[in-house]
């Protein structure tokens, strides 16, 4: 469970953008993913929206959480299942280490403008300044995605 204070209404707007997911939504193209793990736990798939970011020709999402569950899910089970509108990818889901994580993070406000908003209002930062993103490395993770070739 994250140590964060979330917003009340995460829980609410997670829910919506999962339901649109599932009525095949695809905002695109571009926007938030639903990404599917199971419960390192309960073994239970657990979904939530990431908004994957691309670098260099290669797909990224970003624990915008400390301590989100889902992260920790993802980092038992190294994959997980995109689903984007009625579309679904297996991924593996390999962890950057803080050093690799350090220049993706100063990307994220460029390239996902709405998890900026989301992070400022969780207090980890106070706008879309990269210093502050990098300075965010080893405490919000970043994960690489990579197809899994049926």
């Amino acid at each position: 469970m994250s140590n964060t204070p979330l917003p009340w209404w995460l829980k609410y707007v997670n829910k919506v953008m999962i339901g649109l997911q599932k009525l095949g939504v695809g905002f695109g193209g571009k926007g938030p993913v639903v990404l599917s793990v199971p419960g390192r736990k309960t073994g239970k798939p657990r979904s939530t929206p990431v908004t994957p970011m691309t670098v260099d020709g290669k797909r990224y999402i970003v624990g915008g959480v400390p301590g989100a569950d889902w992260a920790a899910n993802v980092r038992a089970a190294g994959e997980a299942t995109l689903h984007q509108g009625r579309t679904s990818q297996r991924v593996r889901v390999v962890e950057m280490p803080v050093e690799q994580a350090r220049p993706l993070l100063r990307e994220f406000p460029v390239k996902v403008p709405t998890g900026v908003d989301f992070m400022k209002t969780i207090g980890l930062v106070t706008g879309p300044n990269p210093d502050e993103f990098e300075s965010l490395a080893g405490r919000c993770p970043v994960f690489l995605l990579e197809p899994v070739n049926a």
